[in-house]
């Protein structure tokens, strides 16, 4: 742990150094006021985004005016991130330099090969360049992407298994997760994106955690109507994220944090949601049937509560003898650490909880986020032998209130 603090604190060390000296050389021609003027700005902005970032779970972030939040936290998070890229610029620069100094040091001894000398340009003007547009281009993409929080994207799968009943063949199921409803600021858009669960015409639909950031009041009236919605002829299922036990804020007593808990499930039911906690259900098609297992959070992050209990969801089901079995569990990690080893006969596990970390990029051709170091499945489908596990990427968002590359999710499986 504390190795990992050391290499942290270095890259952001030196992700600061190199952006200042870029920023300090960009404005050393222009005159005395404007240079002293933009050199103050840089620094005042650093100072306020990782101020933001250090007290961001001590800020209060629902009384401040939405649009003020979501603007300053895009800001932040691009300005941060911009910088990164400059270290990756600026560095890739100094090590080319360090070696050509290196080469011809030793095959000229020591002969001046600056690039002044050489006829180049002091630090490459080019690369120094790469480095002022890539950081201007994440600072104005994160801003960009609080314009895609309510785009929803439907994905559709057909997923085959020789397990599966001839009764279920065909099955349409939706799955959504991680909606956070703390972090909406439109009734409307959700409204429409609950339209679009609807327009699916699943024949069941899950939910797999996280309904709201911590408190059970984040879920309005107004809110609780719309989530009422969903309707589908075999039901809406849910699941408990990591997020719903309120584990993330201070709580003034500890029956308080358990009341919470007890309205949100409360919530569930109210909407018509059965709530699956650590046990299992018998779905029936004509005269076959297939398994539902819902547990409660359990991850196997040590950041991240372990509260399910994949025994008690699964016992009864070897003598019910039946042949498909649908879990549904937040964390995707779960899957690798627990459910594979364990629970060969558990053909489909759905979860959520890596939103895609709402950046990267997501396409035909090229899947890339930082989430996937630390996630190894965090999007989309993932099959090992009979066993598949799907990462939904998420309805709604926490923290970045935006998406930039990676669009929240209405899936679509067809069981086949």
């Amino acid at each position: 742990m504390k190795t990992r603090l050391i290499i942290i604190l270095s890259i952001i060390g030196l992700a600061e150094y190199y952006s200042f000296i870029l920023v300090r050389s960009s404005v050393r021609n222009m005159p005395t006021v404007w240079r002293v003027s933009l050199t103050v700005l840089y620094l005042a902005l650093t100072i306020v985004s990782w101020l933001g970032l250090i007290l961001f779970r001590q800020i209060n972030w629902a009384g401040v005016p939405h649009l003020l939040r979501n603007v300053y936290i895009a800001f932040v998070l691009g300005f941060v991130v911009g910088k990164i890229l400059v270290l990756l610029v600026m560095l890739i620069d100094d090590i080319r330099r360090l070696l050509t100094w290196l080469v011809t040091s030793l095959a000229y001894g020591g002969t001046n090969t600056s690039d002044e000398a050489t006829g180049g340009i002091e630090r490459s003007l080019f690369l120094k360049r790469t480095a002022l547009v890539l950081g201007g281009l994440s600072l104005l993409g994160f801003t960009y992407g609080i314009s895609n929080r309510y785009k929803y994207r439907v994905r559709k799968i057909k997923l085959r298994s020789a397990s599966l009943p001839d009764a279920f063949k065909g099955l349409r199921i939706v799955q959504i997760s991680d909606i956070h409803t703390g972090s909406f600021d439109n009734h409307a858009a959700v409204a429409h994106g609950i339209q679009r669960v609807l327009d699916q015409n699943a024949d069941i639909i899950f939910f797999t955690g996280d309904l709201v950031n911590n408190h059970s009041e984040e879920v309005d009236p107004k809110y609780q109507e719309i989530y009422s919605r969903l309707k589908a002829p075999m039901g809406v299922y849910s699941t408990l994220g990591n997020h719903d036990y309120g584990d993330y804020v201070q709580w003034p007593t500890p029956q308080s944090k358990i009341d919470n808990l007890n309205t949100l499930k409360s919530i569930h039911a109210a909407m018509g949601w059965r709530l699956l906690m650590n046990e299992h259900i018998v779905l029936e098609r004509g005269n076959d049937k297939i398994a539902l297992i819902g547990i409660e959070n359990w991850s196997a992050k040590a950041n991240f509560p372990k509260y399910g209990d994949m025994r008690k969801a699964y016992a009864g089901l070897k003598e019910k003898n039946i042949p498909f079995k649908i879990l549904l569990s937040h964390d995707p990690s779960h899957w690798h650490a627990q459910v594979i080893p364990e629970y060969g006969d558990v053909q489909l596990t759905l979860s959520g909880h890596t939103h895609g970390m709402q950046f990267g990029v997501d396409s035909k051709w090229l899947k890339w986020s930082p989430v996937q170091y630390m996630y190894k499945e965090w999007a989309g489908l993932y099959t090992v032998g009979e066993q598949n596990l799907y990462v939904n990427r998420g309805f709604g968002f926490l923290g970045y209130p935006g998406r930039l590359g990676v669009l929240p999710e209405i899936t679509v499986i067809e069981l086949a």
